[in-house]
């Protein structure tokens, strides 16, 4: 969420960050609504001056006043009354309003309608050059019995999958080989829930825009995550932080959920768009500092770089353009890894800055050291997801001979194994 004294000030830059980011809410309404809100609420506190002046007064009123004087108290009762329905109504329209302004891009993001227009600013290691004929991560997870989908499907339906055996192994390994990288980097670990009140939802900005790619359990008022952003975001929420205390810097292993809505069709086979997975988050909350928060930013992005060349995988970084940035983005950097049966680079990681954006809907801030409380900048970025880093692994760590190289790092998570099959 923006101060609606900047949106106020910069009407201007909102709308074209809106038109930038393809967003379509309409600012005119809300601005009207706010000139009409102001002179409203500056009268009803005009009137509860007067009714508690008035108040304090009758006691000290002679006899033959206090009658009158206690009418006016009732008349202005009574105004104060028709005046906060009025309030109310526009209140809660104007609040509606305000959780669909988008920020605006930072300037140097390049505008763009789709991720066909993300600029690729950087890619790492060499895409494998096959003397046989590679096959397809689902052919080889089949192969050597690492993954069921038959079964996958008829327990939880499309989009679903089972890891067996050494398939389940390698995930778990490839997960701990992360989390164990961040704890010795200094992150603190967190387990968090996954099953969150919607006011999280919204305090992250995946509620209400996103509220479609969501599983709501709608009678309890809860919602199923699709990233540990949301609780690790959460945790502080309504709090007032000692400025010592920050960066924070949180992460979490967690399951995610995602209904993939508007996706029929669209990579409906193999490990690439599933509705479950695991993920390791890494979040900072930090001071509002721009130039900090670009540091923490390249901070988040190199921690996952790190792991894919751990893990040997060849990979490229896109600046993302405006039109591929979700509503609270000031910038965002994604890690596309190179997944040989798709013939390209797939997206495993987004690394967002949002500055204030996620704070100012969680009422998450910091005293500063001038004893003033100020909204604080948030970050995060994806360490590592599975099942897509596994296509990455398999399918580029195939062999001639039928099997598949385990990359050494994970070694000591694999029971020494060097090999699958």
């Amino acid at each position: 969420m923006l101060d609606i004294k900047f949106i106020r000030d910069n009407a201007d830059l909102i709308k074209k960050g809106a038109r930038d980011k393809r967003n379509h809410m309409d600012l005119d309404a809300l601005l009207k609504l706010d000139a009409e809100i102001r002179p409203l609420q500056s009268q009803m506190e005009e009137l509860q001056a007067t009714r508690n002046r008035l108040s304090k007064d009758i006691g000290k009123a002679s006899p033959d006043m206090r009658d009158s004087m206690k009418a006016e108290v009732q008349g202005i009762k009574a105004q104060m009354e028709a005046l906060e329905v009025n309030l109310s109504v526009k209140k809660v329209e104007f609040d509606g309003l305000m959780l669909l302004v988008p920020q605006p891009a930072r300037a140097d993001v390049p505008i763009g309608r789709d991720d066909s227009d993300n600029v690729e600013i950087k890619k790492w290691g060499t895409v494998p050059n096959f003397d046989f004929k590679p096959i397809d991560h689902v052919t080889l997870g089949l192969k050597h019995s690492l993954m069921d989908f038959e079964r996958g499907v008829r327990i939880a339906g499309s989009r679903s999958y089972v890891l067996t055996g050494l398939g389940a192994r390698l995930e778990q390994a490839v997960l701990r080989y992360v989390y164990d990288k961040l704890v010795a980097k200094g992150y603190q670990a967190m387990s968090v829930p996954v099953l969150v009140r919607e006011e999280c939802m919204v305090g992250t900005g995946y509620f209400p825009t996103g509220r479609e790619q969501a599983y709501c359990a709608e009678k309890d008022e809860l919602a199923l995550v699709g990233t540990a952003e949301v609780p690790l975001t959460s945790f502080y929420a309504g709090e007032i932080l000692p400025e010592e205390k920050l960066p924070i810097k949180m992460m979490a292993w967690s399951g995610c959920f995602r209904r993939e809505a508007g996706t029929y069709g669209k990579d409906t086979s193999g490990l690439y768009r599933v509705h479950q997975f695991q993920k390791i988050e890494q979040v900072i909350i930090g001071p509002a500092d721009e130039k900090q928060s670009e540091l923490f930013h390249n901070e988040l992005l190199s921690n996952a770089e790190e792991c894919l060349q751990d893990f040997e995988l060849p990979y490229r970084v896109v600046y993302v353009c405006t039109g591929d940035l979700g509503q609270g983005q000031l910038r965002k950097h994604d890690i596309e890894t190179w997944m040989p049966s798709r013939g390209n680079y797939g997206e495993t990681h987004s690394c967002s800055t949002f500055h204030e954006f996620q704070a100012r809907r969680l009422k998450l801030r910091y005293k500063g050291k001038d004893g003033q409380a100020k909204v604080c900048h948030t970050l995060n970025n994806t360490a590592i997801a599975s099942p897509r880093v596994l296509i990455s692994l398999l399918e580029v760590h195939q062999q001639k001979d039928g099997s598949i190289r385990i990359p050494k790092c994970l070694h000591p998570y694999m029971a020494g194994l060097t090999h699958i099959g």
